[in-house]
Parts: C-alpha cells; sequence; structure tokens
C-alpha cells in the first residue's frame, strides 16, 4: 500500500497544483483534495471531498480515508473568489487550522503533516536585522492581519508536534510565492498601472516561484532523502533579493512615492473599491522589506531552487505583459539621459 495523502487548500490554484503533481508519486497511493467549495480546475485522478476546515466533520474525513500524511495548504492572506472577507479568512487560517491539529491528533495513522506557513511571521519593522534565520525572534511581533495569523498558526503547530511526537511535521515559510499563476495581493499589487510605495524607502524582497514552491512541497511530503532531513522549521526563498525600484522598471510600470499616511489612506481607498488587498501588513512590508536565509533549506532539507528571486520575478513579469513604460524603452531613456549629464559634466571641467 502506497501512502494516502490529504490536501487542503485544493480549490486554490497552488493547491489545485500540487494535488496533480503528488498523484505522479511512485509512493502515493491515493490523493484526497479537500476544500470548503469545488474547484473550477480538474485535479487529475485525485478525489475531491467538500469539507470546511473549520468544522470538526474533518476528523470523519480522516478516519474514514485512513490518511497518513496532511499538507495543510489552507493559509491564505485574501479569500477565494466570494468566499467571504477578512473575518473568514482568519476563521479558515486559525480555527481551520485548530480544526485540522485536533484531527490529526485523534488519527493514529498520520505520520507526516506539512504546513505551508509564510515568512510574514516575521514580520516587518525598521529595527529588524538585514537577513532573518529560523531562530531569529521577530523585533516585533504582527499586531493584526494574515501575518498574525501565522504567527497563531504556528503556535498551534508547536503544540501538536509536541503532543504528537511520533508525527514528523515540517513547516514552510514562504518568501513571496510568484509566478504567472500567482493571485496574491502582492500579485495584485504589482498588476496595478503605477505603483503607490513610500517616500524615502527603497525595501529589499525575496520570491519563490510558483514550481519551486510545488516541488518544495513535495520533498516535504516525501520520506527524506539520504543526508537529508525534512522534520523542522525551514525558510523557502530564490537567490538574491531585489529592490522594489528594480522591480518597478523591470515591470515598465511607473511608481508614486508618498508619505506614509497617505499610502495608508491610498491602501484603504484602493480596498474599497476592490482592486488590491493593500493590508497594513503589505504597507508595512513594502517600507521595510524582509530578507530570510535558506541556509536550512539548502544543506538540512536538500532543497534547491531552480529559479532565482530575478528569475521569478522575470517570469511574473513576463506574465503580465508590458506597462505603461516598456522596460527597454525605459532603459533607452536612463541611457541617453546619463549620456546627456555625462556630457554636461565633461563640457563644465
Amino acid at each position: 500500500m502506497g501512502k494516502v495523502v490529504l490536501v487542503t487548500g485544493a480549490a486554490r490554484q497552488l493547491g489545485g497544483r500540487f494535488v496533480r503533481r503528488i498523484q505522479r508519486d511512485p509512493d502515493v497511493d491515493r490523493v484526497i483534495g479537500v476544500d470548503a467549495v469545488p474547484p473550477e480546475h480538474h485535479l487529475g485522478g485525485a478525489e475531491f471531498l467538500k469539507a470546511d476546515i473549520r468544522h470538526p466533520a474533518i476528523a470523519r474525513v480522516l478516519a474514514e480515508t485512513g490518511v497518513d500524511t496532511v499538507v495543510h495548504m489552507d493559509i491564505n492572506g485574501t479569500p477565494l473568489g466570494s468566499r467571504g472577507g477578512r473575518a473568514a479568512v482568519k476563521e479558515t487560517n486559525v480555527i481551520g487550522t485548530m480544526q485540522l491539529l485536533g484531527a490529526c491528533q485523534k488519527a493514529p495513522r498520520v505520520q507526516r503533516l506539512v504546513v505551508k506557513s509564510s515568512a510574514s511571521v516575521y514580520g516587518s519593522a525598521p529595527r529588524d536585522p538585514a537577513v532573518f534565520t529560523e531562530t531569529t525572534p521577530p523585533k516585533s511581533l504582527p499586531s493584526g492581519g494574515f501575518a498574525k495569523d501565522v504567527v497563531e498558526v504556528e503556535g498551534y503547530v508547536r503544540g501538536f508536534a509536541r503532543r504528537r511526537p511520533d508525527v514528523a511535521v515540517c513547516v514552510l515559510r514562504f518568501a513571496n510565492i510568484l509566478g504567472p499563476c500567482a493571485d496574491s495581493p502582492l500579485a495584485e499589487y504589482f498588476s496595478l498601472p503605477v505603483l503607490p510605495t513610500v517616500f524615502g524607502y527603497d525595501p529589499r524582497l525575496q520570491f519563490v516561484h510558483e514550481d519551486d514552491a510545488i516541488e518544495v512541497l513535495r520533498i516535504a511530503a516525501s520520506a527524506p532523502r539520504r543526508g537529508t532531513l525534512n522534520s523542522g522549521t525551514f525558510n523557502i526563498a530564490g537567490d538574491g533579493v531585489l529592490l522594489l525600484s528594480q522591480t518597478s522598471r523591470r515591470l515598465g510600470r511607473p511608481t508614486l512615492p508618498l508619505f506614509l499616511p497617505t499610502v495608508t489612506w491610498a491602501g484603504s481607498a484602493l480596498r474599497s473599491v476592490g482592486i488590491t488587498d493593500f493590508s497594513p501588513e503589505q504597507i508595512r512590508m513594502l517600507t521595510h522589506g524582509r530578507v530570510v536565509q535558506t541556509t536550512q533549506m539548502r544543506e538540512t532539507l536538500g532543497f534547491h531552487p531552480q529559479y532565482t528571486t530575478a528569475e521569478t520575478f522575470a517570469e511574473f513579469a513576463r506574465s503580465r505583459g508590458p506597462g505603461l513604460l516598456p522596460p527597454e524603452s525605459l532603459a533607452r531613456t536612463v541611457d541617453r539621459l546619463a549620456g546627456v549629464l555625462s556630457a554636461r559634466s565633461g563640457q563644465t571641467q
């Protein structure tokens, strides 16, 4: 008998992709996708069970299907379609995780738990270290939004790991996931024709390609390879960083520098018309940035991303099409301007 894998959040694009990918593993015999709404995409040969992880019925699902591996991907910053607002998202993230962990605790066949977490757990603050490791405490805990949800979720996961030491628990703290199909708040922000930025700040950002996210989840859900360990907490990010100013130039989208209070007001205005989830936590990240160290990802987990941060963003930019200022034209303009300034400087000497 092969493994029986249960995947939460199967109705989202990333969850659906992972369900289709994990079926191809030779050690997997059965894959069950779970979500509160049916997916609009196909799940290959996997089964789909309509179940809300916020309700105790999820325990019956684990008991009746004989699941031994649980991949919890239903931790998100935005609702799926018309599934409600911020309150419903928080309930799914926090209450849903509590119910799922309670069900796993009662299911003796569960041997492995993988949790799709986020580097948002570190927050974004002016006194943050240049690089976060997995053991670096944040200077200030997130006070609300998705980041606070993640802090609570990881707290419950640590409690579960203490109660069920026989279960291998892997927590993956992803940097911002981008790619052609990305539907995150940051992807919506980068899709705006003009990017509001905080005056005087140019934060460092890291990204993970969708393909790499799927592959590292697969590694975490499988038996560890020789010389690796896939239990514990791992930062997941592509190599390198990009400044926010670099991302805008590569997108061909102009920036609109605003003072911080104005950016906060603009975020509220954007949310009110449903354009993007420009939340306070996202504003803090676009002010102070966030960079994580990935040494443990490589040396312990044994995962080496196929895409760097810059390559991930290039793939995303191509999927969004040219902006108001196509990068090639912008580069030629900058070169001409630099040439003019250089010539004038030579004339004055």
